[in-house]
């Protein structure tokens, strides 16, 4: 085993976070209100360029809020990307709808827009697109969908910080987006979520959810059965920290993803992630597929690469095939997102990583490739 190792994934706290948290502990303004919550969701919104963000605890609940803002209830069914991290469905699931299981298009991995009016049924209220590792999918197609068949559009964009589409941020694109600032993330409050919206009343709706369903204007008062899914003000001070120094860390991954490119281009048993004419991507995991598809010579690269060092993440499992989905979606099979979820290694990607760490990290994945011939 290597005395040298380098995570997939670390936090880098490299602005005013100390400074901010320690003025909310002096203040004594600890819990779910305070200046920092305030600041973190106007700054947010300048951010994505809508008019309301809305702070909460995580990007799962931020789904969920999301959904139950669309009123989404038992029968209901929505399109989703097949090739997700699990809470895009969990959060279906918590209303008790069905999550509808779509494809990936191969370049991408993104949802595949052209797979999606085939399992359009009547029971179908809305779609959930992903932003697959900081690429965003292919919004104005899926756009078009939604509004001819009378559907929401909802973006999961916790992978996609700053990412834009034709010039459009994402968090912009859809009904309402969400986000999610755990550890691993290109911004980070440890634990904590965010909604986008410009529509005035999901805003209102999403801000009396969040808060156990107590009138805003009348304290104590709750008209709706609500859920405590605030965000403190002291993950609010570290958001707006990491905030301010956003294109500073989408630098450093853009950085970090050209050097991986570039060392790792001669190995010819690999592809990665290919960037679209009309996207820019946040680059929040650099991730490479073998062109053999091997599940367990992926495995067993990924083994080695952790001998040397360099800690890895295989791709998601696709939901379709996890236990509590299984039983719901048939035969069906979804063979692109399968494929890349077999072959997909995700490599260390995070602000803090030095030339040099790129440089070893690629040296040994080129090494261990060639020994599988790769």
């Amino acid at each position: 085993m290597s005395q040298r190792y380098i995570p997939v994934g670390a936090p880098v706290l490299a602005g005013k976070e100390k400074e901010y948290v320690l003025d909310c502990l002096d203040s004594s303004w600890i819990s779910s209100q305070g200046k920092y919550l305030d600041l973190f969701e106007e700054s947010f919104a300048a951010f994505c360029g809508t008019r309301h963000a809305l702070a909460c605890s995580n990007g799962t609940v931020a789904l969920h809020l999301a959904l139950m803002a669309f009123d989404l209830s038992p029968g209901d069914e929505v399109i989703v990307p097949a090739l997700t991290y699990v809470a895009t469905a969990n959060a279906v699931a918590y209303c008790g709808a069905t999550p509808i299981f779509v494809d990936s298009e191969p370049l991408t991995g993104n949802i595949n827009p052209a797979l999606i009016e085939a399992l359009i049924t009547p029971r179908t209220r809305g779609i959930i697109a992903v932003h697959l590792y900081g690429h965003p999918a292919d919004m104005d197609a899926l756009a078009a969908i939604a509004k001819k068949h009378d559907l929401f559009l909802v973006e999961d964009a916790a992978e996609a910080h700053g990412a834009l589409y034709r010039g459009r941020k994402a968090g912009s694109l859809s009904d309402v987006a969400t986000f999610s600032f755990y550890g691993n993330k290109i911004l980070t409050c440890g634990e904590g979520g965010m909604l986008t919206t410009d529509d005035d009343k999901l805003a209102a709706k999403i801000e009396l959810l969040k808060g156990q369903g107590m009138d805003l204007q009348r304290r104590y008062w709750f008209s709706i059965v609500g859920y405590n899914y605030r965000l403190t003000n002291v993950a609010a001070a570290i958001g707006l920290a990491q905030l301010e120094m956003a294109e500073w860390h989408l630098a450093q991954h853009a950085r970090i993803i050209d050097g991986y490119h570039e060392l790792l281009k001669s190995c010819a048993g690999i592809t990665w992630q290919q960037e679209q004419s009309w996207a820019k991507p946040a680059h929040w995991m650099f991730t490479f597929f073998l062109k053999k598809d091997d599940e367990s010579m992926r495995d067993s690269i990924m083994r080695e690469l952790l001998q040397d060092g360099v800690e890895t993440r295989p791709v998601f499992y696709p939901l379709h095939t996890l236990p509590p989905y299984l039983p719901g979606h048939g035969t069906r099979p979804l063979p692109v997102c399968e494929r890349l979820a077999r072959t997909g290694i995700n490599l260390p990607t995070w602000s803090g990583l030095t030339r040099d760490d790129i440089e070893y990290v690629s040296h040994h994945v080129t090494k261990v490739l060639a020994r599988y011939d790769a």
